[in-house]
């Protein structure tokens, strides 16, 4: 157990490791910036015992950000027609190999984006080697899936379609030959890309999938607080975000997303207990990218279980004392626990119902391919 008047100073030892600001690493201004803060919020005192009605440090909210109604981009544009193909393909089953699996099957919108699988089935039931992460405001990720081998949603949309473990389509000509077989699907594209000579493309597949994305936001309570309604959170959930800020999460989990925005080693201070999957170096193959993983958000938390890139917490309060434990090298108390959980529940948003709702998809033509079971 670790002794309580050592928590702080094992604290900012496992924030600087996080933050790559350890013996004989150079700081940057944020980072410095950030230590600073969180010294003069807590460093000086042991941690609160008891719930506290203070405001929070404002040193320390304005790390936060409202999360916007959608994430647009320049490079793909969101019009109506664009969306509703994206939207169309989302729920499309006849893109997998054996017409059973569509993206919503790992990323189910109305369960908030996810499966609760600790590794999602795919063709043949085969599992994953990650768990999958909830589709909700990914976009807003600086890179995507846990290793960050994508840069954007449009980019990580046909990996799924093409992975032989999850739908499994064998390459981007069969699933544009499914796609050209049913003219509903033609027409959809060609309203969706106008002047394109060909607009039925796996590249365009990303794209519409990406534009449908991009509105997949899950604004909250939390959001309401950012802004100023400072009656959105109860003392409870407030008391909670204070122990959250005082224990050092908030180093990984910041900004809009509550992360999503940086890379960071699992099993910082404390080696993580499952070495099997290096996480990024599998990408890099730079030895400092081992067990080195994109941080995920934390909208949504609660409803998202179960959690980390191989699905080994259970539970929302297993997940807590984990990161306590690996992240920062923290034995964190039950009441500590409960006060982040607490807090936690306020992340969960809206799910946009309409906006998520089942399109009518087009009958299979004469030429669409069978379900290949093989």
């Amino acid at each position: 157990m670790i002794r309580p008047e050592k928590t702080w100073q094992k604290t900012l030892i496992g924030i600087g490791i996080a933050l790559g600001v350890g013996v004989g690493c150079s700081q940057n201004d944020d980072s410095r910036a950030l230590l600073a803060d969180l010294e003069r919020a807590g460093a000086s005192s042991a941690r609160p015992k008891e719930a506290d009605t203070a405001e929070v440090n404002p040193r320390l909210l304005r790390r936060f950000e409202p999360l916007p109604k959608r994430y647009d981009a320049a490079a793909n544009p969101s019009t109506p027609a664009r969306v509703a193909l994206g939207r169309m393909l989302y729920y499309e089953k006849r893109l997998s190999k054996a017409h059973d699996l569509s993206c919503n099957s790992c990323h189910d919108l109305v369960r908030f984006g996810v499966d609760g699988e600790a590794k999602s089935p795919g063709h043949r039931g085969q599992r994953g080697a990650r768990n999958s992460p909830s589709v909700y405001n990914a976009a807003g990720a600086f890179v995507q899936f846990w290793d960050g081998r994508s840069p954007d949603v449009e980019a990580q949309a046909a990996g799924p379609i093409l992975n032989p473990v999850e739908m499994a389509a064998p390459n981007g000509e069969h699933v544009v030959r499914v796609l050209r077989s049913m003219p509903a699907y033609v027409t959809a594209f060609e309203g969706a890309f106008p002047g394109e000579k060909s607009p039925v493309t796996l590249d365009n597949v990303g794209r519409a999938l990406g534009a449908f994305e991009r509105g997949l936001t899950t604004r909250a309570r939390w959001d309401d607080y950012l802004e100023g309604k400072k009656d959105a959170l109860t003392p409870a959930e407030v008391d909670g975000l204070k122990t959250f800020t005082n224990v050092g999460c908030m180093v990984c989990h910041t900004g809009e997303l509550l992360g999503g925005s940086t890379y960071q080693k699992v099993g910082a201070v404390v080696a993580w207990p499952n070495q099997a999957d290096p996480g990024r170096f599998e990408v890099t193959k730079n030895e400092a990218d081992r067990m080195v993983f994109r941080v995920p958000s934390l909208r949504n938390v609660a409803k998202t279980a179960p959690y980390f890139h191989d699905g080994s917490g259970a539970t929302l309060p297993d997940a807590v004392r984990m990161m306590g434990r690996h992240q920062l090298g923290l034995d964190l108390s039950d009441r500590e626990v409960a006060a982040i959980v607490t807090w936690l529940d306020s992340l969960t948003g809206n799910i946009p119902s309409a906006y998520i709702a089942p399109p009518e998809l087009p009958p299979s033509g004469p030429s669409t391919p069978k379900p290949d079971r093989r």
